[in-house]
C-alpha cells in the first residue's frame, strides 16, 4: 500500500503508545475564577490516541508512561483500564506533600465569543522525570507492535523525556515497528527549558527518526524552523500551504514517508469549519470539509490522529484512511473529554456521508 513497510506477522500490540497521562479538570462553560465544580478527564496527547485505537477502533494498544502511587493515579489507572489500553507504568511514590504528581490541566470549554483557557500545573511532575532506561523496550518489542507513536508535549517536559523518546524509537525500528510523532508544538512548555531554540534542536532530532509526521503549519514552523508561506493563505482550510511546507520538511528530512494535519477555521468556540489533509509517499489527499457545532475541542486532533492510523493499520486505501481520521476527529468535539466516546460504526457512517438525524 505504501512505504510506511507496516508489520503483517503476528503481533501482541497494534500500537503503543509514549508519554505523559494528566488528568483535566472541566468547568464546562464556566471561567475557572468563577467555577464551583468540574468534571475530571483523563489525557495525555499519546495516550487519547491510544484509547481513541482501543476503545473505538477495537485495535490492541498500549501505553508507557509513568504512575504515581496515591488517590489520582489510581483515578487515572480506572480509566486508561476503561479504555482497554495496556499500560507499561514506571511507578513512583507520592510523598503526601509535594509529589511527584500527575499533573493538572485546566480548561473550559469557552462559549461562543469567548475562546476555551487552559493553564496547567506541572510541577513537580511524573511524567518529566522518565529517562532512558526507564522501559524494557527489548521485552516489549519481542512480542510484536505494529506501530509505535508519541508527541512534542512528551518531549517539552524536560531534558530526559526527548532522549526517551529517541530511545524508545530506536528500539521500534530495529524491530520493524513503523514510528510516528505528533509535532503538538507548545510554547508555554518549551519555555523553561530553552524555549524556540531548545524546542527546534530537539524536534528536528527527533524528526529525523520518524516514517510519519503528524502536524499542523505552525508546528512546522515553530517546532521544525520549516520556511511558511510569504504571504497568509486566504482561508485556513487551504491545502495548498500545507503541501508547500511538505516539501521543504521531505527535503531536510527524506526518512520521512507520511504527513498529516487537520485543517480548521474558527469561527467562534462553538462553530469551526474542519478538513483534513494526508501526504504519503508523494502522493496528496483532502479529506471533504464540514461545518462543526463544538461541544469541547480539546482532544480533536488526536482523535483525527487515531482514525488515521487506523485507517492505514487496517489496510484501507489512504484516501479512505484519511476520511476515517476527519470523520473521527469531528465526533469526537462532539464529546466532553479528550479521550473518544464514538462507536467504530457511527465513524464509517460519518466518513462515508452520514448525518446527524435521529436514529430510530
Amino acid at each position: 500500500m505504501s512505504d510506511l513497510k507496516l508489520r503483517n506477522d503476528a503481533c501482541e500490540l497494534d500500537f503503543l503508545a509514549l508519554g505523559a497521562v494528566v488528568h483535566r479538570l472541566d468547568p464546562g462553560v464556566v471561567p475557572f475564577r468563577k467555577a464551583r465544580s468540574f468534571d475530571v478527564h483523563v489525557s495525555g496527547g499519546e495516550y487519547n490516541v491510544a484509547a481513541g485505537l482501543s476503545d473505538c477502533f477495537r485495535l490492541r494498544t498500549g501505553i508507557a508512561t509513568a504512575m504515581v502511587n496515591y488517590g489520582i493515579g489510581e483515578l487515572v489507572q480506572a480509566r486508561i483500564r476503561e479504555t482497554g489500553v495496556t499500560p507499561f507504568y514506571k511507578r513512583f511514590e507520592h510523598d503526601g506533600v509535594r509529589g511527584p504528581n500527575i499533573a493538572t490541566v485546566y480548561s473550559d470549554r469557552g462559549q461562543g465569543v469567548r475562546p476555551p483557557v487552559v493553564f496547567y500545573n506541572r510541577s513537580n511532575e511524573a511524567g518529566a522525570l522518565l529517562k532512558p532506561g526507564d522501559f524494557d523496550w527489548a521485552a516489549i518489542f519481542a512480542k510484536g507492535v505494529r506501530w509505535f507513536h508519541s508527541g512534542g508535549i512528551f518531549a517539552a517536559l524536560s531534558e530526559t523525556t526527548s532522549e526517551l523518546i529517541l530511545e524508545g524509537m530506536q528500539a521500534a525500528k530495529k524491530s520493524g515497528t513503523v514510528n510516528s510523532f505528533d509535532l503538538n508544538y507548545r510554547g508555554k512548555l518549551w519555555a523553561p527549558i530553552g524555549g524556540l531554540q531548545r524546542a527546534q534542536q530537539v524536534l528536528r532530532r527527533i524528526a529525523g527518526q520518524v516514517d510519519a509526521l503528524i502536524g499542523n503549519e505552525e508546528d512546522l514552523q515553530m517546532g521544525l524552523g520549516i520556511p511558511g508561506p510569504e504571504a497568509a493563505a486566504r482561508s485556513k482550510l487551504d491545502p495548498e500551504v500545507f503541501f508547500k511546507m511538505i516539501e521543504g520538511v521531505v527535503k531536510q528530512f527524506p526518512n520521512v514517508k507520511m504527513v498529516a494535519t487537520t485543517l480548521r477555521e474558527v469561527h467562534s468556540s462553538n462553530r469551526h469549519d474542519w478538513a483534513a489533509v494526508l501526504w504519503l509517499d508523494g502522493e496528496r489527499y483532502v479529506s471533504p470539509t464540514c461545518q462543526l457545532d463544538i461541544l469541547d475541542r480539546i482532544g480533536g486532533g488526536d482523535g483525527f490522529a487515531a482514525g488515521l492510523i487506523y485507517g492505514l493499520i487496517s489496510g484501507r486505501k489512504p484516501q479512505d484512511a484519511l476520511r476515517l481520521g476527519w470523520a473521527h476527529g469531528a465526533l469526537l468535539t462532539s464529546f466532553p473529554g479528550d479521550v473518544t466516546m464514538a462507536k467504530l460504526e457511527e465513524v464509517e457512517a460519518f466518513a462515508k456521508g452520514g448525518s446527524a438525524r435521529v436514529q430510530r
